[in-house]
């Protein structure tokens, strides 16, 4: 726990439990209900392992989430306790998408991007059988450029490196553009029309593709108009804890 205010006011109690650095991104990934250790540091690629682990026993302890183990797999999940801090995080990316509109260069990633992605898949609107979907930013490390989809009507998977089977359909996009699509800031249509996104594959797939996606709930906030001064402060840097870790 983190160290105390000495104030009696449950605002402070709360902050004590929730505001070391990573501890409600943990509790953001735990909403959509069980997950790995594995998925979570998929959803928290710049997080240390030793440090989730250090946050999970933390909100373990702390009665907000659980530990289940099943012979060699564990899994974790919210209590009622922690499910109730749901809204709470839904309500602060609403007030984020409303009011800090300034992304840095460093906040787009495309590892983040593609694995929310796969998790807001429509599964019922995807053609039969399996369909792959390539993703490329020209823009980024070579390292981070290429990724694959692949999504059948009951799962999805994100992949790093060619999964061998054949793409239905590839996407080039800037990664910037391709986050202001995913939060709602940029319209699909508008993306392809300035060339910001491209999509190749048959005609039907090609017009198809926005479709197969659910964007994040955030999209759907109305944007008020933004302080010219953006309200987000700059990263700031890793810690000596997390350094270590």
């Amino acid at each position: 726990m983190g160290a105390s205010y000495y104030q009696f006011c449950p605002v402070a109690k709360t902050m004590e439990l929730l505001d070391e650095r990573w501890t409600l991104l943990v509790v953001r990934e735990l909403v959509g209900g069980d997950r790995h250790f594995n998925d979570l540091r998929r959803g928290l690629p710049r997080m240390s392992p030793t440090l989730l682990s250090k946050r999970l026993q933390h909100l373990v302890a702390a009665g907000i989430a659980e530990r289940h183990k099943s012979g060699v797999e564990v899994r974790y999940r919210l209590t009622p306790a922690g499910q109730e801090l749901a809204p709470i995080v839904a309500a602060l990316g609403e007030w984020g998408i409303r009011w800090i509109g300034h992304l840095g260069d460093q906040d787009l990633d495309p590892k983040i991007l593609l694995w929310d992605m796969h998790r807001r898949v429509d599964h019922d609107a995807l053609p039969s059988g399996r369909t792959v979907i390539q993703f490329e930013f020209p823009a980024v490390a070579a390292s981070l450029r290429n990724w694959w989809l692949v999504l059948t009507p009951t799962e999805a998977d994100v992949c790093d490196a060619d999964p061998g089977f054949d793409v239905a359909v590839h996407v080039t996009a800037d990664l910037r553009s391709m986050v202001e699509v995913w939060l709602g800031d940029l319209d699909w249509s508008d993306a392809l029309r300035s060339g910001a996104v491209t999509i190749q594959g048959p005609p039907d797939l090609r017009r198809d593709v926005p479709a197969w996606f659910k964007l994040i709930s955030f999209a759907a906030v109305p944007r008020l108009e933004r302080p010219a001064r953006p309200v987000g402060l700059p990263a700031a840097p890793l810690t000596p804890e997390e350094l270590s870790a």
